[in-house]
């Protein structure tokens, strides 16, 4: 007799909006389009008003991307033309400094903030975000990057970027750093408040961490009093072999992006399966977020006419620049009628292909036509069609790679938002796929990441709990693991 293995319950999506403190982000160019408000970056107001929008809406986060550099590989090397003349991610903004501005007029939509490991040391940052949770009463995440602009490098006291392996060991041992001094250098209770004693904070329940490695020497203790969530929640964006293997150990949350759920499927699996057989983790409770960027209409028609109309505006210079700075590959090289499926460069030939079965229509590709399909929505899925064709593409991307939602990107700002608000979220309610409120109303970007009360600080199995120092453990009883 046959078995038939039981169909998988259907996920609730989890969805961020992605966005950064710049013009256009994903989609160059589109700063132009008459109805796009993302050159406003500069003013508080627009960072409020898109923060009030989403949490009506109950989106689960805001996933502001950062860099330290820009993109000058394109006509390069070193030439930021491009990149400035088209506003291709720059100028852009610090992102931590706008999320208490955000937090205060809001009460539970999470803020997931990007931050490279390889160029701030780890006790000053284990301050800002222990500062910015306790502002927003624990809605913060922290995206762990390692950066990938050289760019970035030569302002900050290199020559190029430290080799890719190398920036991985230092990002593990920074987080170690982290998780001493968020966890393991004060005790839950250590802060007493007593007016009958006169005590503030218990000394004896306050220690260093006398962390000494290859990287960094952090006596401690930490500046901050325990936050909400003590260590906020943990994303991650990488996928190559180091890549995967930090996420496999840390990531709560990991963002991939791809045109289509082959691309990202394997990388999916891959970590689910090193979590839980290295580093005895739940692989299933690591939160996957595809990179989508959805262009909606009431009909098919409508739609197609309004991606026209975007790509109308997308700046072809400037796609190229990110596409050079995301590859490291100068598309600049290539003949303006080369067909780029017959380069040598297997990235280029790779990415080439990938495109052409997502989009049989394109009957060459060069580097106009590669740069005209990342205007809208950069490197990831750009699905156009109504509600329902867009949520269809989004159930597959949950069959078909294991997604457990999506990290939503704008063509313009707010329109693309206001027209998921208002067209593709009551499809997905309607069928189930998201939902009504916050699984904890008022709660921490962790709680309604997981959807379970109490759930502030990182689950059993994940590296960081069993730092926590816990009420009523005597230090000698809690050792600071290595």
């Amino acid at each position: 007799m046959t078995s038939i293995e039981p169909a998988r319950p259907r996920k609730s999506l989890i969805l961020n909006a992605f966005v950064e403190m710049c013009s256009g982000h994903q989609s160059p160019g589109l700063w132009r389009h008459p109805e796009d408000e993302s050159h406003r970056f500069n003013d508080i107001e627009h960072w409020t008003e898109l923060a009030q929008l989403l949490e009506a809406a109950k989106f689960h986060g805001i996933f502001i991307a950062d860099v330290l550099g820009g993109y000058d590989v394109y006509k390069g090397p070193r030439n930021l033309g491009p990149a400035i003349a088209s506003g291709a991610q720059w100028p852009v903004n610090e992102p931590l400094a706008v999320v208490p501005a955000m937090a205060a007029v809001t009460k539970s939509i999470g803020f997931g903030v990007t931050v490279a490991t390889t160029y701030e040391q780890p006790y000053h940052l284990a301050r800002r975000l222990s500062t910015v949770d306790h502002l927003t009463k624990g809605r913060v995440g922290w995206n762990v990057v390692t950066g990938y602009l050289d760019s970035a490098a030569r302002n900050l006291g290199l020559t190029e970027q430290p080799q890719h392996d190398t920036r991985y060991a230092t990002a593990e041992e920074y987080l170690r750093v982290t998780y001493k001094l968020w966890e393991s250098s004060w005790r839950d209770d250590a802060v007493q408040l007593s007016r009958t004693t006169g005590i503030y904070t218990s000394p004896e329940l306050v220690r260093p961490i006398n962390h000494t490695g290859p990287n960094f020497t952090v006596p401690g203790p930490h500046l901050c009093q325990p936050s909400p969530q003590r260590t906020p929640v943990i994303l991650q964006a990488g996928t190559s072999k180091s890549g995967k293997l930090f996420a496999a150990q840390h990531a709560e949350a990991i963002f991939v992006a791809g045109h289509s759920p082959s691309v990202v499927k394997n990388n999916i699996a891959e970590i689910r399966e090193l979590a839980a057989s290295q580093f005895g983790r739940d692989g299933t409770s690591i939160k996957f977020l595809a990179l989508l960027c959805p262009v909606l209409g009431a009909t098919e028609e409508e739609a197609r006419n309004t991606f026209k109309e975007y790509q109308s505006y997308g700046d072809v210079e400037g796609a190229l620049a990110l596409f050079g700075g995301w590859t490291g590959i100068d598309l600049s090289q290539y003949g303006e009628e080369e067909e780029l499926r017959g380069v040598q460069s297997n990235a280029i030939r790779s990415a080439v292909e990938g495109w052409s079965k997502a989009t049989p229509e394109v009957a060459k590709w060069t580097k106009a036509t590669v740069g005209r399909h990342i205007t809208v929505g950069g490197l990831g899925a750009t699905p156009v069609g109504t509600p329902a064709q867009v949520a269809d593409e989004m159930e597959r991307w949950v069959a078909e790679a294991d997604v457990d939602g999506f990290n939503l990107a704008y063509a313009i700002k707010p329109g693309s938002f206001k027209d998921i608000i208002d067209l593709l979220l009551p499809e997905l309610r309607k069928r189930g796929l998201f939902w009504e409120d916050y699984a904890v109303p008022r709660g921490t970007y962790r709680e309604n990441l997981y959807g379970r009360r109490g759930q502030t600080g990182p689950p059993e199995g994940h590296p960081a709990a069993k730092y926590r120092w816990r009420a009523g453990v005597a230090a000698e009883e809690h050792q600071i693991p290595e």
